[in-house]
């Protein structure tokens, strides 16, 4: 691991306040697949892993659908509640803008948001209709990203960075991430991501790449 992970490395401008009703009502099944993915260790706080720092981060897409680029608001859990068992509107808040040139994120919540919120930013950027993104840490998918002839971000480019974000949008551009839903952070151990219109979509996404990763065998 190149640094130490949760690290924000992006300038936020946060507010701190309750969670707007368009993001409660979008939080639900969020969090149901959030739980998931806690459930299956691809999201989670362990002292055996990375440090011990917590890892992993959901979010999805709100209203309004056509709004522009940099302004599409989205509900992301927040910097380091990886280790938060149930994931509650305690634990997340509202990117309102994202702006991966400028390294900076305006956010509103109960808590600052994680520190992949430009990387989630740009996946958002890539399609109009991609709703949902969820980063987990699974060993398998990773290690065998070449056997599954998945997309890979370059090995050279950190987690968190406006490199990555570029790195994002770059790959689902010129891969088949588009039609796999997945893709693996090369530069970020055990890194890999998913996404779809909703957040059933993209939880599927990563379960399928999961399991095609345990037919492998062991790592």
């Amino acid at each position: 691991m190149t640094a130490m992970e949760g690290v924000t490395k992006f300038s936020v401008d946060h507010t701190p306040d309750v969670l707007p009703s368009s993001a409660l009502d979008a939080l639900a099944p969020l969090a149901a697949w959030r739980r998931i993915l806690f459930d299956l260790r691809l999201i989670g706080r362990d002292s055996a892993r990375y440090e011990g720092a917590a890892f992993g981060n959901v979010s999805v897409l709100l209203p309004p659908w056509g709004a522009p680029l940099q302004r599409r608001r989205f509900l992301i859990s927040g910097t380091q509640t990886g280790g938060i068992l149930e994931l509650g509107a305690d634990q997340m808040c509202v990117v309102e803008s994202h702006d991966a040139e400028a390294n900076h994120v305006t956010s509103r919540g109960p808590v600052a948001p994680s520190s992949e919120s430009l990387t989630h930013g740009a996946i958002y950027g890539t399609s109009p209709v991609l709703r949902c993104v969820l980063h987990g840490h699974a060993p398998a998918i990773w290690r065998h990203a070449a056997k599954l002839h998945l997309p890979v971000t370059s090995a050279k480019v950190e987690y968190g960075t406006q490199e990555m974000a570029s790195e994002v949008a770059r790959l689902y551009r010129s891969s088949n991430a588009s039609d796999l839903g997945v893709m693996v952070m090369g530069g970020h151990e055990d890194g890999v991501l998913s996404f779809g219109r909703t957040p059933d979509e993209a939880g599927m996404a990563m379960m399928r790449a999961l399991a095609r990763a345990y037919a492998l065998g062991p790592i």
